[in-house]
């Protein structure tokens, strides 16, 4: 239980909602800003402004999956206007405090070392990562079948990084019926993909594969899929970039060639909120009351 911990959210998505439930749920005091559009009426949570103020006695601030920006605006989908997270609102949180976003910008990091409030970006954490690729595999299946005239079944199908996103991705694919070309960087990553039953090829040799490709599914955050790369591509072939904005991707280009290539960070927020939501809730739960015990025991 959360009986007594004040939590306060700001912004967020439909995922928040989930989060907002489960804390409610376990009694903590919750207070939300942003979400004036928002109709559903929570059980015990009061609608509060964005102010210093109210993040004076907060045991924990909640922010979006992705905290601020790095001139600190925070994404708020049910929000009548703009918030900006503040240094002001940082200096005034407790020292005991903590701050929990999905991950965080260089802005945001800067101001909790300022002023030495712990920060806990939930998607470092391996289990998180793993959920949520099962939401953002999903999602981009569902943008390839709506922007191909083909069946992912016996497509070439190429993922870039093996990581716990690329590796949901080439197994969903493959579930499919798609021949996998998958792009890896450390050896241990080609082992296991061609146990996997993947065909494994290292990233530095991305051009020698791409001609034969009908679908590209990148998960690396620097600019791989480049104006040279995309210059060998099919002009049928389809680029759904996963990673994080602003993506691997030069879409200037690929829109200059007539290549289907689309941006599509924050999946799991999109085709399935509420899994997605709960995701994050029961890890936040998990982490408060950790939290708690580590002070009660100090």
């Amino acid at each position: 239980m959360l009986t007594g911990v004040r939590t306060v959210f700001v912004g967020g998505d439909a995922r928040q909602i989930e989060v907002i439930r489960k804390c409610a749920e376990m009694d903590a005091s919750v207070m939300i800003a942003g979400f004036e559009k928002l109709q559903d009426s929570f059980q015990g949570v009061t609608r509060e402004q964005f102010t210093p103020e109210l993040l004076s006695d907060a045991d924990a601030l909640i922010l979006p999956v992705v905290g601020c920006d790095d001139e600190g605006r925070v994404s708020a989908l049910f929000s009548e206007g703009p918030l900006r997270l503040q240094e002001e609102h940082i200096a005034a949180m407790p020292g005991h405090g903590v701050i929990y976003t999905g991950m965080a910008k260089p802005y945001l990091r800067s101001l909790c070392d300022k002023y030495k409030i712990k920060l806990v970006e939930i998607l470092e954490r391996d289990d998180v990562a793993i959920y949520n690729s099962i939401p953002t595999a999903e999602g981009a299946l569902m943008m390839a079948i709506q922007n191909t005239d083909f069946t992912i079944h016996g497509s070439t199908s190429m993922v870039l990084g093996m990581g716990r996103t690329g590796f949901t991705m080439a197994r969903s694919l493959q579930g499919l019926g798609a021949k996998i070309l998958m792009g890896v960087r450390k050896s241990e990553h080609y082992a296991r993909a061609e146990e996997m039953g993947w065909k494994p090829f290292l990233v530095r040799d991305l051009g020698s594969y791409v001609p034969s490709i009908d679908l590209l599914f990148n998960t690396i955050p620097t600019m791989i899929v480049t104006a040279q790369i995309i210059s060998k591509m099919p002009r049928e072939a389809v680029i759904i970039d996963l990673a994080s904005a602003p993506g691997g991707c030069d879409f200037r280009y690929a829109e200059k060639r007539g290549i289907k290539a689309m941006l599509a960070p924050g999946l799991p927020g999109i085709v399935a909120p509420k899994t997605a939501g709960i995701i994050m809730a029961n890890t936040l739960v998990e982490l408060i009351s950790e939290e708690i015990k580590i002070r009660g025991d100090a």
